[in-house]
């Protein structure tokens, strides 16, 4: 089974007295292109963070997403004791005001007051990891659940590519009797018919239908859509093969449609090209 580099997966929960939102989304890439926003306090955790989201994530444009909501209770500010003392014995060097005016007037200076610092301890991150892989784990069923819509696209695709090709058995029996009645009529037209040269005919009419034989590019056809119904079923990474598979799968058709000199095969080669390019423009969002 294979899986779309698209995906989406959310988590959360409380953690302590606060409530954790962790999102994890990805789009289409070459390469693994990841971006994370989240607390300062995590930036410690950061490479840790990388490597995980880097083996599960494989590849593809990620944006990873962890935030938390306070607690109303949970004290935002508090005082900066230390530096509102020093501003005190300041004052009162060159004031003569008392400690209450001096106190209002300390609050009111620079640093009085602060936030209190966080810090991670081990047991939080452990119950924060596991909402991430959480996320993780509905990430990848996002990501597998696409998939399997794509592939399904894949097999319909691939063989209506095959009915195409198998199509063409009545069309190329239909030229190869033109090309035979095109010759004699030239013939007959520049020389008297019971002058004609039977052998020399089949001759002409061999070199003509060699000259325009596609039983070679199809069978090519037809082994590289195995191929890449091979690669369909081992699943994750078939990205790239598969990409590559069906550019050999494009140069078969194109040179069918050089070789055709027939306006019906030439429409059923147009059909074939139309539906390849659907499997290239799906083969894009391909882990």
């Amino acid at each position: 089974m294979i899986r779309s580099m698209t995906g989406y997966g959310k988590a959360e929960g409380v953690v302590g007295n606060r409530k954790y939102n962790i999102e994890v989304r990805s789009l289409n890439s070459k390469q693994f292109d990841l971006n994370t926003k989240m607390p300062s306090m995590f930036r410690e955790k950061e490479m840790e963070l990388r490597k995980l989201l880097r083996s599960r994530v494989i590849r593809g444009k990620c944006d990873f997403f962890l935030f938390y909501e306070l607690d109303p209770t949970e004290v935002k500010h508090e005082v900066n004791t230390e530096v509102i003392e020093n501003y005190i014995r300041q004052l009162k060097a060159v004031s003569e005001s008392n400690d209450s005016d001096l106190l209002a007037l300390a609050m009111r200076m620079p640093e009085a007051m602060q936030s209190p610092k966080d810090e991670l301890d081990d047991e939080s991150w452990e119950e924060i990891e596991k909402l991430i892989v959480e996320a993780l784990d509905k990430f990848d069923n996002f990501r597998s659940v696409e998939g399997e819509a794509i592939e399904s696209d894949f097999v319909n695709g691939i063989k209506f590519i095959r009915d195409c090709s198998a199509d063409l058995d009545l069309l190329l029996d239909a030229r190869h009797k033109r090309v035979r009645e095109r010759i004699r009529t030239n013939l007959e037209d520049a020389i008297d018919k019971n002058k004609i040269d039977e052998t020399r005919f089949e001759q002409e009419v061999l070199f003509y239908i060699e000259k325009q034989d596609v039983s070679e590019e199809r069978s090519r056809l037809a082994a590289h859509c195995d191929h890449f119904e091979e690669i369909l079923s081992n699943g994750i990474g078939a990205g790239k093969k598969l990409g590559f598979v069906a550019q050999e799968i494009g140069r078969e058709i194109n040179t069918l449609g050089s070789k055709a000199n027939d306006a019906d095969i030439q429409r059923v080669v147009v059909q074939m090209k139309d539906e390849l390019e659907k499997i290239k423009e799906q083969i894009l969002n391909v882990l």
